[in-house]
This record gives structure tokens, sequence and C-alpha cells, in this order.
């Protein structure tokens, strides 16, 4: 008689198992873009509970992007000896916890403290979620990326108009605050036991890759000019209206719904044109668009061109920083191995938060210094920098975006429920 033989999980089971880690893992993302909208939204009642001094704002404001850069770098070291699953299984409700404290807690040191757990836990958040994205898609075998930021925009929308509710009927923050964190806080526990890792070899311990990482600036290049055409709408698009281009104070807050709704439609379809056109030409069609929306603001001879301009950067900019967390993914496997993606992700991470520190300031600087319609050429110069490197974005030819995909959902490894 034969022993009998352990087979292993069939193709129908692992490929059920990728789409339960893909759509939890959107949900992750849909989460974070809610909880960092009802903070960053509300900075003004935030500063009005705590009585932060305008001098002292820009100090908080600056520490949770610093903060979370360093949260990010220490997810690439973490992630050497625990799975990127949890990591982000843990560090998402930190994150709404942190913003709950923000809500209800006490005198500034209190305030200190909670943003300080937020920026930590948001770059440990947002490093991990790319991590599991980047992973998924190479498991996929094709482009599924710009999907999961779609998801984090449509979480800003709903984020942004919770935060609307609350300042319209005049609720205090952690009334605001609390019913959203009752919600989502058990939905993203029970939705992290179906997050996936995606390769079998990607395992702990092999998250660094040695030898020079070189090939990864020009990749952060492109995604500090990404951030910094992204700040220069959220930070600068409603006074820009108002004081450039006469538009009233209720048709300013106008542009950046529009940027917000374009950037959510330009990523729900931004992965049919990688697997239809490739990479490289999505990104450089991106940066062109994105520049000639610039371009449209900084001449623009009223508030509806001024508000045609933005709609042109939400389509550009949208598609930048997905397909470089992808690139960085990619590169670093062929590189390094599938466990170097992880430690590259972690890295080009931090420059997210590079080019939102820079951002506000150069343009608000150049602003005073010179004219704010002059500003606006500075980050499309920057983002025209950034089609110069699309070659970075370009797959071998059996790799996903490249017109010659095949599915992968044979290469699926365990998550973090031990799948």
């Amino acid at each position: 008689m034969y022993p009998r033989v352990r087979r292993g999980p069939t193709l129908a089971a692992m490929t059920d198992v990728l789409r339960r880690g893909r759509a939890s893992l959107a949900f992750g993302f849909l989460v974070q873009g809610v909880a960092f909208a009802l903070l960053v939204t509300r900075i003004p009642a935030v500063q009005e509970r705590y009585g932060v001094t305008d001098a002292l704002l820009p100090v908080f404001l600056a520490a949770v992007p610093v903060l979370a850069g360093v949260g990010s770098v220490l997810t690439g070291r973490l992630v050497r000896r625990v799975r990127p699953s949890r990591v982000l299984r843990w560090s998402q409700p930190v994150v709404l916890l942190a913003l709950l404290a923000v809500g209800a807690g006490e005198g500034v040191a209190g305030l200190a403290v909670a943003l300080a757990v937020f920026g930590l836990a948001v770059g440990a958040l947002d490093a991990s979620m790319n991590m599991l994205g980047v992973s998924l898609q190479r498991a996929y075998g094709r482009s599924i990326m710009l999907g999961f930021h779609a998801a984090y925009s449509l979480g800003g929308i709903v984020g942004a108009s919770l935060a609307w509710a609350g300042a319209h009927w005049h609720l205090a923050l952690w009334v605001s605050y609390l019913p959203v964190v009752a919600v989502l806080l058990p939905a993203v526990l029970a939705g992290s036991r179906w997050y996936v890792d995606g390769r079998a070899d990607a395992v702990p311990g092999t998250a660094a890759a040695g030898g020079s990482s070189r090939w990864l600036l020009p990749l952060c290049l492109v995604m500090t000019c990404a951030y910094i055409g992204d700040s220069t709408v959220s930070n600068w698009s409603a006074k820009y209206l108002q004081d450039v281009l006469g538009s009233s104070e209720q048709t300013a807050t106008v542009p950046y719904n529009v940027y917000m709704v374009t950037t959510l439609l330009g990523r729900a379809v931004g992965d049919a044109g990688v697997r239809r056109f490739g990479a490289v030409a999505v990104v450089r069609g991106g940066a062109l668009l994105a520049a000639a929306g610039f371009a449209v603001v900084a001449v623009a001879p009223g508030a509806r061109v001024g508000m045609l301009g933005f709609t042109l950067l939400g389509f550009g900019l949208c598609v930048l920083v997905p397909q470089t967390f992808a690139a960085a993914g990619r590169l670093a496997v062929e590189k390094g191995g599938p466990g170097a993606s992880d430690a590259a992700v972690a890295r080009l991470n931090v420059f997210n938060y590079v080019g939102f520190l820079v951002g506000s300031p150069l343009v608000g600087a150049l602003g005073d210094a010179w004219s704010y319609r002059g500003a606006m050429l500075v980050p499309m110069v920057l983002v025209l920098v950034t089609s110069a490197c699309a070659r970075s974005f370009a797959p071998r030819p059996d790799r996903y975006g490249g017109g010659h995909e095949r599915p992968r959902t044979a290469d699926v490894g365990r998550g973090s429920n031990g799948l």
C-alpha cells in the first residue's frame, strides 16, 4: 500500500485567499483615508480646542510627517522579523485610537502625545499597507496597486464629508470621532484576518537587500515631487482661488473636493490603463497632465479656469504614487530577491513625508516673496522632472503591465491568520 500523499491547497483555494486578501487590504486603505482626512480637515477645530497659537501650530503639523517618517524607517527594520500583515493589523487600530485621543485629550501636552503616536503609527501603517499591496500585485501578476489607492481616495472623501458634517453641526471633536472609531476599529480588526503577505518566499529575515540601493533614487525623486504637488493642492487651492482668482469663500472650497474626486476616478481606471499601455506610458502621461494642470492654474484668468486646472491635476497626480511603490517593489525583487521588496517600500515611503513637508512651505515662501501665480510654476517643473524618470517604471517583458500578463495565483504566502 502506497503512503498517502499530502496535497497542497488547490488553485481555486489560493485564488480565494488572494481575493479576500485584496478586499481586506482595500478596506484598510479606505479606513486610513477616512482617519487622515478627519484629522487634517479639522485642524482649525483642534487648534481652537487646545488653544494652540499660530506660531506653535506649524510645529505640531510638521511633527506628524517627521514622526511618520521615523515610523516608516522602523517598520523597514521590523519586517525583517515580523510579517508586514501583522504590523498593519496592529498599527491601524493605534491610528484610530490616536485620532480619538486628539479629539478627547486634555491640554497641549496631551495633544502632543496623541499626535506623536498618530504620526509613528501612520508611518508604520503606510509602509506596511504598501508592502502588502506590492506583494499582492506580484502574486496577481497584473497591476492592481492603483485600486488600493483609489480606496484611500474614497476614504478621504468620506472622511472629509464626515468632518464637514461635524463642523456644520458644531459637534465637539470627540463627538465627531467616537462613532467613526467605534465602527471602524472592530471592522479593521475583523478584516485583518484575511491579510495576505503575498509570496511564500517573502519571509521574515530577508527584508533587507544588501549592496547599493542607488537604483531607488529616481523613484524617491518621483515620490517627493508627487507629494509636493499633492500638498500644494491640499494646502493652497482654496487660498489661491479666493485671493488670486477672486472667487467667493464658498467657491474656494470646491477645488480640493474636485481634486479628490478626480483622483478617485483616475485611480479607479488606472490599473486598466497600466495593463493596456504599460506603466511607463501611464506615469509619463500623468506627469505631463499634472504639469498642464499647474500651468492652467498659474495663468487662469478666473475661478472657472482655475478649477479646470485643479481637475487636470487630480487626473495627472493620481497615478504617480501607486506606480512608484509598485516599481520599487518590482525592482527590489529583481535586484535583491522577494524579501528586498519590503525594505525598498519602507525607504521609499519616507519620501512621501519629505514631499509633504517641503511642498506647502515652499509654495508659501515663493508666494510671499514673488507671486502665487509664479509659485505654481515650481511644482509644475518638479512634476515634469518625474517624466524624465519614467524609464525606471519599465517592467521586464514577463512582468505585469507590459502587455504580457499572466495569472500568478500560485505565488501565495501566508496571511496573518496562518493561511
